[in-house]
This record gives C-alpha cells, structure tokens and sequence, in this order.
C-alpha cells in the first residue's frame, strides 16, 4: 500500500496546505493515506508558532492528514539541513512511509534532485566553506558554487520551497531510504508573499491576526474555526512580542559558555550574541546588533531561541528515536498498528520509558510547551506541565 510522507509547519493551515494534500493523492490514488511530521511549538525560522501544536495538528487532520506527529524541538529550531534530515528521518523510521511529498516553487523533481546530488559533492562543500571564509552567506555560498556546476539551475535556490525540497532530497541520500520522492507546485501566494485573493502565505495570515483581523475566509472549511476558538480561550496568536520579555530574562541569566555550545555559534558569533544580550533592550535590537551579510536574520533567531530554550550543539542527532502523536483519523489509526520501527507515543507518560537520550529530548519538548504557554493572552491559560497531559486528537 503507498503511504504519502508530508513535513510542514502549518503555521497556520492553509490553502496551499490543503492543495498539497490534494494534488499529492491525485498521483497515488483518493484514498491513499496521508502522515505527517509537523514541527510542534517552535518554528524553523526562530519564533514560536501562532497557535500551539495541537491545534494545528488537528485542524491539518481535519483538511486531510491521516497521521500528525511531532518533530522535536532540536530539530524544529535547526538549520534547513538538520530541519529536513529529523523531519525526513522520523517520517522513514515508521516504516510505512512509502513517499516523500513536499512542495516546491519548479514542481520538477529532476533540477532539484540534481542541485541536491550536486550540494551533497564533498569538493563542492568545501568549495561553498572556502567561500564562507571570504566573508559570504551560506546560501550565496552555495548558489556561487553550484551556479559554477549546473549552470542557471542554481537559481532554483532563490526560493525557499526549492531550497526546503533540495534537503528533503539531500536527507533521502544521506539515510538511504527507500522512500520515493515527488513534488508538486506550490499554489497559491509565493511563501511569505502577500495577496489580495483568497490563498494567502502563512506569513501574511500571521500579520493579519497579528493586526487583529480574521483570517478563517482565507483558509480551508474544515479549519476556518480553529483561529476563532484558539484566541477564545486565550490561547493566542502567540508572538515574538508576546514572549519577548521571557525571552530576555531568560537569556540574560546565561553565562558566555551557554552561548559558545550553541549550534551554528562558530567563528565568535555565539560572544558576539551573548555581549549584545546584556546591554540591548529588545529582540530587534540584539539581532540587529550582531547582524551582518554573512549571518542572515534567521539562523540568529534560531540561535537566541536555542538559548532559551536550552537547546545545545550537541541535543539530539541526526533522527529523532521516537514519534509522539499529535493527531490522527481512523484510517490512520489503522496504519499505526503497522509501525514497529520506533517507540510510538500517544500517552504522554509513556515518554518516562524511552531510553535515556530520547527521554530527555521528549522533557525538553516538554519544557518548551511550558516556556510557550507564557506568550498566552489570558493570564489563566498560562498553566505548566500541559505536554504531560494533552492526548492526541482523534478523528473519524
């Protein structure tokens, strides 16, 4: 039986979302199973999510998903290449994955799998650090350097579901797996673009309720009331600025050596975070402090977010050892009882009983719940310890 392999944010769940699924079961039959691996309550681009992963975990179930699991935290608040390598690792440790589908600007899979095989080259790596050496971006790094092997399909780079879908295939190499990848073209509004139509980007909706407008006419039926009863309950949109005053006094009460064992704090840059900490009044102001051209917006969010967080260089590794799920239907259910690869999670306590590793990284996810809480409107909703008790979402 073919089983479609998604990884997403769904921050929030969108058209473009929905249109995946869609076009996704159109190349392997209607009723071919749909799992997921959703990052939980922290995003890749440094921030927390806009509403908690349960929320989101059951309204992408709603819009189609069969299975929803969580990434954990080390690998949501990762790199693009370490983003990609949990997410498509923990997707084939189930073992009943058969396809990789993810979206991308060219729809083609053959351009993107040969930049992918070209940026896996040992000599081209190198080649894109000795360019980084000279003071350039990674991305610019390695757009120069396979621009120099393939020629005009380097551009492919400039956009970021092409950059995402090159590591999902990068990951697929580097874990041998069997699963077959596919792509289908992102519809709707370019990410984080704007538009006056109906498919808006998850960054434009983001701004939407971030100004207090409501975003349900421009997403999927089947999700439209989440929004409304998410910020009912106090429960968000949570922001940057909502946890902005946590997030300083958390930083601030963290020494030199914190900083220097984060990842991606090479050549000083964790110093350099950890001196403009102490003395700037705001998250803008630090990361405007310690930005340059070589070090982009997003891996220094995810930098001061790893602080305070607690995630290390050294957390986690390349796969998670478990799958914690989020949300589920009853086809779905009926895949699960076929993975026997890798501890499933659906009662929270049953995370006391993984290996020691494992366990601590399922506490840190936990913890992270804790410290995401604090960006709720309502005071009241603020309540710790809730990643210990919340079961998955379970749908017919």
């Amino acid at each position: 039986m073919d089983v479609i392999g998604v990884v997403g944010e769904f921050n929030p769940f969108h058209w473009g979302h929905y249109d995946h699924f869609r076009l996704s079961r159109e190349r392997l039959g209607p009723e071919t199973p749909i799992v997921c691996v959703m990052s939980g309550d922290f995003v890749q681009r440094g921030a927390p999510a806009v509403f908690d992963k349960h929320a989101r975990a059951e309204a992408a179930a709603k819009c189609g998903a069969d299975l929803v699991f969580e990434l954990p935290l080390p690998w949501c608040v990762s790199s693009a290449e370490h983003f990609a390598l949990g997410a498509v690792g923990l997707l084939d440790s189930l073992g009943v994955v058969t396809h990789l589908s993810f979206g991308s600007e060219t729809g083609d899979l053959a351009p993107l799998t040969a930049l992918a095989l070209a940026a896996a080259e040992p000599e081209n790596i190198e080649k894109i650090k000795m360019r980084m050496g000279e003071g350039m971006s990674f991305a610019a790094a390695r757009e120069m350097v396979l621009d120099e092997t393939l020629g005009a399909e380097a551009r492919l780079l400039e956009t970021p579901n092409n950059v995402l879908g090159v590591e999902y295939l990068k990951a697929l190499f580097r874990l041998e797996s069997s699963m077959v990848p596919m792509t289908t073209v992102r519809t709707g509004t370019r990410h984080d673009g704007d538009s006056d139509g109906p498919k808006r980007s998850a960054k434009q909706l983001r701004s939407m309720m971030e100004a207090g407008e409501d975003i349900a006419a421009y997403m999927p039926p089947e999700a439209r009331s989440m929004p409304a009863e998410q910020t009912a309950a106090g429960h968000g949109p949570v922001t940057m600025a909502a946890l902005e005053e946590a997030i300083l006094s958390r930083l601030r009460m963290l020494d030199a050596e914190d900083f220097a064992a984060l990842p991606d704090a090479t050549e000083g840059l964790g110093n350099r975070l950890y001196k403009a900490v102490g003395t700037e009044p705001s998250v803008a102001a630090v990361l405007s402090a310690v930005k340059t051209k070589r070090y982009p917006l997003s891996r220094l969010r995810r930098m001061l977010m790893c602080a305070a967080l607690g995630v290390r260089s050294d957390t986690g590794g390349e796969k998670p050892g478990y799958a914690r799920l989020l949300a589920s239907t009853e086809r779905g259910r009926a895949l699960l009882k076929s993975v026997d690869a890798v501890p499933v999670i659906t009662k929270p306590a049953a995370a006391r009983t993984l290996p020691e590793a494992d366990r601590k990284i399922f506490e840190l996810t936990a913890k992270a719940r804790d410290f995401y809480v604090l960006g709720y409107e309502t005071r009241e909703a603020r309540v710790g310890g809730t990643d210990w008790k919340t079961t998955p979402a379970t749908l017919k």
